[in-house]
């Protein structure tokens, strides 16, 4: 694939950091929607993250309809069962709580950053003038929003979890250059042994990009060590107040000191040589641990995620419910995670195709449209 039309870029800038080659691992603290919708809760976990020595805070501007479809209901997460669409709509907040977070990330000095998941997201956060677009996993085929982000000259931080090698070429297809992989698995939480982190140097020889890892495991130490013995050029942990606090991810983030302890992890093996840092690590988490983490660096969907492939990632969905013989406008669609509790639809790809098409039936609205539904 890399000698199939993608050149090497092994340095980005990210705001005044550099990344990459013989560039310091960056650590971004993901404080995601932590802050529950409080501005001071978001002040506090930037101080959290600032004094834990963070290079970088994200957060995730929530938007439920760019996300999920109203008939999603309830699915599991890191603190239980949900009505996940109820949920993502009391997250939402506009311009300004985010204006005011970037303003206070940047004044205590690390680089802002943020997730977007979908067209209205991102372009919030290209009216703030920030400095990369954070792109989650379940959106790595969201191509719309591809094509959005990559014209704003801005890196654009692509999570890899739940996909396959054609899934990252066909994104960074539309993203190119300015690209930054994070390497990651897509489940909450991710087994430390799954991560499979041979793949770092892997990833970085097949696509000529930064490669990076977003870890999801519990422990706040194994796999960001073993991803800075493995050439890392980012890191990026959840990051909370309190693993009791009521973000959805909380029960899986580091607290301010179990941060702490990781930031020291990375930097005392990114100052060692791979021979002194494999003997430090194995001496650590025990030498046969240490290998099955490492893995095999062959890209596979892990054990734990494998069966969240299609439910996960984005497919075509009906708006609202359309009828059969009726012709189906793009208004009528949605590019959603389906979740456990809709049938997955199409892949974003399609969306042109279907355009213009007659319904062969009714669709429910929030199911996903397949080619049996088309004449």
């Amino acid at each position: 694939m890399h000698g199939e039309g993608f050149l090497t870029v092994m340095e980005i800038s990210l705001g005044h950091r550099r990344i990459g080659a013989g560039a310091p691992i960056f650590i971004m603290a993901e404080a995601g929607s932590s802050h529950n919708g409080d501005l001071n809760r978001a002040f506090r976990l930037i101080d959290a993250a600032v004094r834990a020595g963070a290079d970088g805070v994200k957060f995730q501007v929530i938007i439920a309809d760019e996300i999920v479809h109203p008939l999603t209901g309830d699915i599991e997460l890191p603190g239980g069962r949900i009505p996940i669409y109820r949920r993502f709509k009391e997250l939402e907040r506009g311009y300004e709580f985010y204006a005011q977070i970037k303003e206070y990330t940047e004044k205590q000095g690390p680089v802002f950053l943020c997730s977007a998941f979908g067209i209205e997201s991102a372009r919030l956060l290209h009216s703030l003038n920030i400095q990369a677009i954070k792109i989650a996993s379940p959106e790595l085929n969201h191509y719309p929003l591809l094509e959005e982000v990559s014209g704003y000259d801005v890196p654009v931080i692509l999570s890899t979890g739940v996909s396959t090698l054609g899934d990252i070429e066909r994104a960074l297809n539309i993203t190119r250059e300015r690209s930054i992989l994070l390497h990651c698995v897509t489940s909450y939480p991710a087994p430390a042994e799954e991560y499979n982190l041979k793949l770092i140097p892997n990833l970085k020889a097949i696509f000529g990009r930064p490669v990076g890892v977003s870890d999801h495991s519990r422990d706040s130490i194994m796999v960001p060590a073993l991803s800075a013995l493995m050439g890392a050029c980012l890191v990026e942990k959840h990051i909370t107040l309190s693993s009791g606090g009521p973000g959805l991810d909380d029960p899986i983030a580091l607290d301010p000191h179990s941060f702490t302890s990781m930031v020291k992890g990375i930097r005392r093996v990114e100052q060692m040589d791979s021979s002194s840092g494999l003997k430090w690590c194995e001496k650590e988490f025990g030498r046969e641990r240490t290998k099955r983490i490492l893995g095999d660096g062959v890209k596979r969907l892990a054990p734990s995620e494998k069966s969240f492939y299609a439910s996960t990632n984005r497919s075509l969905h009906a708006e609202s419910r359309i009828k059969a013989g009726e012709i189906i406008s793009p208004d009528r669609v949605c590019i959603i995670r389906s979740e456990k509790n809709l049938h997955p639809g199409l892949g974003p790809e399609y969306l042109k195709v279907i355009t213009g098409k007659i319904a062969r039936r009714t669709i429910p609205a929030g199911e996903g449209i397949g080619w049996e539904d088309l004449l």
